[in-house]
């Protein structure tokens, strides 16, 4: 006789059993019922989920527009650019020089080195527009030998990182050079680079491509401009698909022998004013050039010429280049000189 647990559980197995059944009509049905996928979605599906996705373009040097941006500080260098300040060291390994005007007529550089990081030569003073022309680039370091009056405190103001000598920044040192007792002063960057945390390079403002498509365009092999009252002359070099830096007819080259040329030359009206609170020894002030704004430009590249406008609105901002009908003015991939003149200045370029 059984028990009434037993009898129990032999009622459980039959109840059990109808369930399972159930459901394994039920999911017999719904297998019936799912609609098989036609041939052109099934690919369709297979083919989006197997497209790779598209790849971002890889990351270029802001400042020169080939190879991977620089993972060191972007260090900018006022450098000499008189007859006893040539040849100068390690001028041709920087990325963009400006040409600007100091006091009495003459001129001096900004070299702006991101990519290498040289010994350099030889190092001046820097100025009190200095700051806010570098300012497009950042907080970036300046190396300078001293500095007169304001310019000093007013690089203390503007938060650029001053690398200068005569407050005992390391890595200067002077060799003897017959041309000048004084202009002799040089510094290693990549000892700097090493010591600074300032950025690494980043866009100020200029865009690079290897066509100029769509802008009008005509020959310029040879340029010719002014700053201060210095003659500051250009040639292109087909050959090297660069211009040269001409002085008095004499093609330029920096101590190592190599010429100083680029694959770019802006040539920039500015507003330039005297400076009266920064002066040299015989009184004369140091000129003000003022980058922020707008103004005409004349950009120089593959041999040819396109004028336009240049456009920064503050201190922070870089500067665009546009041509007459408000299309961006590309560069070639390269280095780059700027000639900042007066806006009564006239550029040749033939």
């Amino acid at each position: 006789m059984a028990t009434p647990a037993l009898r129990r559980r032999s009622l459980l197995i039959p109840a059990c059993a109808a369930v399972l059944a159930t459901s394994l009509v039920a999911c017999t049905h719904h297998k019936k019922a799912a609609a098989p996928a036609s041939p052109s979605s099934s690919s369709s599906s297979s083919s989006s989920s197997s497209s790779p996705a598209p790849k971002k373009p890889a990351p270029v040097n802001p400042l020169t527009g080939v190879g991977a941006p620089p993972k060191t500080p972007v260090i900018a260098v006022k450098i000499d650019d008189t007859p006893p300040g040539r040849p100068q060291v390690g001028v041709d390994k920087a990325d963009v020089i400006y040409v600007e005007e100091a006091e009495g007529g003459l001129t001096r550089l900004v070299a702006v080195f991101g990519t290498n990081k040289p010994v350099v030569g030889y190092v001046r003073s820097t100025r009190p527009s200095d700051p806010d022309l570098l300012l497009q680039y950042g907080k970036i370091t300046l190396a300078a030998s001293g500095g007169g009056h304001d310019a000093l405190p007013l690089l203390d103001k503007s938060g650029l990182r001053g690398w200068i000598m005569d407050r005992a920044a390391p890595y200067y040192y002077r060799v003897y050079r017959p041309q000048s007792t004084y202009i002799n002063v040089e510094l290693n960057l990549a000892k700097v680079a090493a010591n600074v945390h300032t950025p690494a390079p980043r866009s100020i403002g200029w865009t690079f491509s290897r066509s100029l498509t769509g802008l009008t365009s005509w020959k310029a092999p040879d340029i010719v401009t002014r700053v201060g009252s210095q003659t500051v002359e250009f040639r292109w070099y087909p050959s090297l698909h660069k211009y040269v830096r001409y002085i008095d007819g004499v093609a330029q080259r920096a101590a190592d022998g190599k010429l100083i040329a680029m694959a770019n030359v802006i040539v920039q009206k500015c507003r330039i004013v005297p400076h009266p609170q920064d002066t040299d020894v015989n009184g004369n002030p140091s000129q003000f050039t003022i980058t922020t704004g707008t103004g005409v430009v004349s950009v120089f590249r593959d041999g040819r010429r396109i004028d336009g406008t240049w456009t920064r609105h503050r201190l922070a901002q870089g500067t665009t280049l546009t041509d007459a009908h408000g299309h961006v003015i590309p560069l070639s991939p390269g280095g780059t000189f700027v000639a900042l003149v007066r806006t009564s200045v006239h550029t040749t370029g033939h």
